[in-house]
């Protein structure tokens, strides 16, 4: 039987169950409740109403995890992940947090260290490209501080004629290009993309060798993998738009542990810096020395600390001091420089040599 129907009478629905009143009663009770009416209706009159509760307000979409544009709290997260940078030196340093963000939102800093006049020689100094390298990133706030100081003691200059000095040079730190590989806990290589950064730039080969070489030669190795296209990363692409923005001279690569310099793209190269010994390696289908040595035609000079987590003071300042030289002669001779005497040094090669580096 369903609910609605008779049971008395299937098929026919119920009559609702109703309450017999006589109609002297009914007149009675009515005029009761018109009477309580009158004498109640003043009272509630004066009663204030309650007010009905708001609606919940819709939460907002919460922002992905990203270091706000603010230097001491940068700062804060930086130094103690980062051996031989203290917070007060990271406060100092002057960074800038620009319009560039990793892919968890990180801002990418910089620093630019600029001459009083226009300059003469522009370098671009990456650290930080792998985020497990951390000495790259302590020696990107050292020579910061270093730069500042052959600013701030070079005297004013007397004439139009005066030969260029290590004061007209221009720098452009970028101490940390992968920020979300290195607060990551443990520090990884890659991003936060699984992205080899430094396999990522639009070389001419990239099409062509970038995936077979990392299949064959580095049997898949995750550190290594070069992303599904070049420039896939928003930090790989930002670096290409500081590239072109600067114009720089010469981009110095930091990277470790292999204890060599490497040298792409235009000579003369160094033959050493500090204890690291020129050793040309090659380049990689991808890499920063294949992309601005070949592809831009500006030098790559590329520094394999010997060790990834630590750089000795003194090693610091060797190596500052032989690339001044280097550069106070690229300065004095700028026929070095011109574009018809620029060609690869001898050693390059198109793809790198069997041992791994960065």
């Amino acid at each position: 039987m369903k609910n609605n129907e008779n049971p008395d009478l299937p098929g026919r629905p119920a009559r609702p169950a109703a309450i017999l009143v006589q109609p002297r009663r009914l007149a009675a009770a009515a005029a009761t409740v018109a009477a309580l009416a009158l004498v109640l209706l003043p009272v509630s009159a004066n009663v204030p109403r309650k007010p009905a509760p708001a609606a919940p307000a819709k939460a907002a979409s919460a922002p992905p995890a990203a270091t706000p544009p603010d230097l001491t709290q940068w700062c804060a997260r930086l130094a103690p992940a980062v051996p031989g940078v203290d917070l007060p030196a990271c406060r100092a340093s002057g960074l800038q947090p620009g319009a560039g963000r990793s892919v968890h939102g990180v801002p990418l800093w910089t620093n630019d260290v600029l001459p009083a006049t226009p300059p003469k020689f522009k370098v671009l100094l990456l650290g930080g490209i792998h985020g497990d390298e951390l000495a790259s990133v302590t020696l990107a706030f050292d020579w910061i501080a270093r730069s500042r100081g052959v600013q701030a003691s070079a005297g004013p200059r007397t004439t139009k004629t005066t030969q260029p000095t290590l004061a007209d040079v221009a720098w452009r730190f970028v101490p940390l290009l992968n920020p979300d590989g290195l607060l990551h806990s443990p520090s990884t290589r890659v991003n936060a993309h699984g992205v080899d950064l430094n396999r990522n730039f639009p070389t001419a080969d990239w099409a062509r060798d970038a995936q077979p070489y990392w299949i064959r030669r580095t049997k898949r190795d995750p550190r290594r993998f070069p992303g599904l296209r070049p420039l896939s990363e928003p930090e790989s692409r930002w670096l290409i738009e500081q590239i072109d923005q600067f114009h720089p001279d010469l981009i110095v690569s930091v990277h470790a542990p292999y204890g060599l310099l490497d040298f792409d793209g235009p000579p003369p190269a160094p033959r050493r810096l500090g204890s690291l010994q020129l050793d040309p390696v090659g380049i990689y289908p991808g890499s920063l020395g294949n992309y601005g040595g070949l592809v831009k035609n500006v030098p790559v000079m590329t520094l394999e600390l010997k060790n990834a987590r630590v750089v000795p003071p003194r090693e610091l300042a060797a190596m500052w001091d032989d690339l001044q030289r280097w550069i106070r002669e690229q300065m004095t001779n700028p026929g070095v420089q011109a574009s018809a005497q620029r060609s690869l040094v001898p050693g390059t090669r198109v793809i790198g040599a069997a041992r791994r580096v960065d």
